[in-house]
């Protein structure tokens, strides 16, 4: 009696066959080609009480982003640098894969991703989150909420976090005799923003590539690259997710169809933004 591997469903690989016949023609399911994103949507300043917030809506992928600061004490190897702090939650609602709890893997994969992108891009000028030298900095938490998943939450997720930092205000502040920073009502420092910076979700699916994949593509990719691009067209991270395995070329293909892909995220960015951005997309 032979016994259908339990990690092939039949039900994706019957998908996966439709879709990559479709793909074969240059095709996809949205009616798209096979390197544009799907339709954005990105609206900044979402949530009154935040000190910066933003939703993006990529296909029916949706996601929202929240920016809460506060004072805190630096990490002891970058005493004059402040802190970033990354976390993702998949809210049960967005999917029936997601389920109420802790973090799971995907999770901390996407709050890392993002964290990464900014890190090594010094997206952020973390210098200037410093308050006083060695004590007490400026703490900005990034809290990404998914709230409906049809797939790519690197790209939706990036988009709506260099939104929302975009729109943060830092509190203004005094220091008391007792060295005590306290908080005023009034935020009118923007962040210090170096580098606008994207991610751009490349998928495998049998010996294709395609830009942005949705749900159901996502379901049968044999791997997936994530790279992160500044403002400036520099590869700034580069990220593999799944099991599957790509070649040098394909890695280099990847990173080329990509950096048109990002041009369109920028595009909206500065379409969303306007005046508001911090440096100039070239």
């Amino acid at each position: 009696m032979s016994l259908t591997p339990f990690r092939v469903p039949i039900v994706p690989e019957l998908r996966k066959s439709t879709i990559l016949s479709l793909i074969a023609k240059g095709l996809r399911i949205e009616e798209r080609d096979l390197y544009t994103p799907r339709l954005i949507k990105i609206e900044a300043g979402v949530v009154e009480r935040a000190e910066g917030s933003a939703q993006v809506q990529l296909g029916k992928t949706q996601v929202l982003v929240g920016v809460k600061v506060d004072v805190g004490t630096p990490f002891k190897d970058t005493p004059d640098e402040g802190v970033i702090a990354v976390n993702a939650e998949f809210v049960p609602i967005a999917s029936p894969m997601f389920e109420p709890g802790p973090p799971d893997e995907n999770a901390i994969e996407l709050a890392r991703v993002i964290d990464r992108s900014l890190r090594e891009s010094n997206a952020v000028d973390r210098k200037s989150l410093v308050i006083i030298p060695g004590q007490k900095v400026w703490v900005v938490h990034v809290d990404i909420y998914v709230l409906n998943y049809d797939g790519n939450l690197f790209d939706a997720s990036m988009l709506a976090t260099m939104a929302a930092l975009i729109d943060t205000r830092l509190p203004d502040y005094e220091e008391l005799e007792t060295g005590e920073i306290r908080l005023k009502e009034e935020k009118k420092t923007p962040l210090q923003i170096n580098k606008i910076v994207t991610t751009v979700n490349i998928a495998k699916i049998g010996d294709y590539l395609i830009v942005d994949p949705n749900l159901d593509e996502e379901t049968v990719a044999d791997t997936k690259l994530i790279v992160a691009y500044d403002h400036e067209g520099n590869v700034v991270g580069i990220q593999k997710s799944g099991a599957g395995s790509m070649t040098r070329e394909e890695i280099l293909k990847a990173i080329d169809i990509g950096s048109k892909a990002a041009r369109v995220y920028f595009k909206s960015l500065e379409e969303a933004l306007g005046e508001r951005l911090p440096v100039k997309i070239g």
